[in-house]
């Protein structure tokens, strides 16, 4: 089974406009409202790729309640830590006129002693668990001491890890080759100074942040590339009409995990992630493709060595 971590989960209003114009008065032409946060846009890509997962974080309030109804709803299966404070709303405007515009509240501010119980929360999981991922921003109030210990638990407990966040997290992260880690190229830019905006600055950037058990850097319409201690490779999907980009990396990380949990080796894990992730911007929400595109898609996904 999957663990898909989500520190800062919301309730996510996808709105569909027929055009968007910065304080022009808008009519939707349709609203969708889903449990939202990077984490369980992973576990929609692992559940429709025909693996097992469990969702996790922090929820609170009217819209924690509204975030437990919405996923179980949808079938996704979760086990929340509670707390006294309200959870998050998202916003994501959808237009044809270009990608997504998303608006992000910061969330719940989260204690150390917050931590410690999604800490033995997910403990008392690790039995079934064979692999980890932790997804998004961390709530306000988070301390690099609070993620360390999380990831302490385990490391320890002998499970393959995987990090998809930025800034302070990933900096912690990163400090651990044992940890994997995914993020694009704005991320490790923001983390470490790297330039990774083309193949070539990717490749150096990889090179930079040392050997990992795996790290990968997305590059959107570029394709990905994985840098491992048994190898490098570079995946590229075809060109596709992008409706919305929301929720691609989480499904390019849902769709590498679940290859890699079925025992397919790596470079057919990344040539699962770049289809998911290609797949998933042929609509709005995240990890909303179906497995007709999936597999279309994945036929024409390259990968080489480099």
């Amino acid at each position: 089974m999957i663990l898909c971590i989500t520190p800062n989960p919301a309730v996510d209003r996808t709105i569909l406009l027929p055009h968007l114009v910065v304080g022009n008065v808008h009519r939707a032409q349709k609203v969708l409202v889903a449990a939202g946060g990077k984490g369980l846009n992973v576990a929609r890509t692992i559940r429709t790729l025909g693996g097992e997962y469990l969702c996790m974080g922090f929820a609170g309030g009217y819209n924690g309640r509204l975030l437990e109804n919405l996923a179980q709803t949808e079938g996704l299966r979760a086990s929340w830590t509670w707390m006294g404070l309200e959870t998050r709303t998202c916003t994501i405007l959808v237009s044809p006129e270009g990608d997504a515009t998303v608006i992000n509240e910061p969330g719940m501010p989260i204690s150390a002693v917050d931590w410690k119980r999604l800490q033995e929360n997910v403990g008392q999981q690790l039995l079934a668990v064979d692999r980890v991922c932790i997804s998004g921003s961390l709530p306000p109030h988070s301390r690099a001491e609070d993620l360390q210990e999380l990831l302490n638990l385990l490391v320890e407990a002998d499970k393959q890890v995987w990090l998809d966040t930025s800034g302070m997290a990933l900096q912690t992260a990163l400090a651990h080759p044992e940890i994997c880690i995914k993020v694009n190229g704005g991320e490790i830019r923001e983390a470490l100074g790297f330039e990774a905006s083309d193949i070539a600055s990717t490749k150096r950037a990889l090179l930079a942040v040392g050997v990992h058990t795996a790290s990968i850097i997305t590059l959107g319409s570029a394709g990905a590339l994985l840098a491992t201690q048994e190898g490098r490779w570079h995946a590229q999907g075809p060109p596709v009409s992008v409706v919305s980009t929301v929720g691609s990396g989480d499904s390019f990380l849902g769709g590498l995990v679940s290859a890699l949990d079925a025992g397919e080796d790596w470079p057919e894990a990344l040539r699962n992630a770049v289809a998911a992730g290609t797949a998933n911007a042929l609509s709005a929400g995240g990890g909303q493709f179906g497995m007709q595109e999936f597999a279309e898609i994945r036929k024409q996904v390259r990968v080489e060595t480099w």
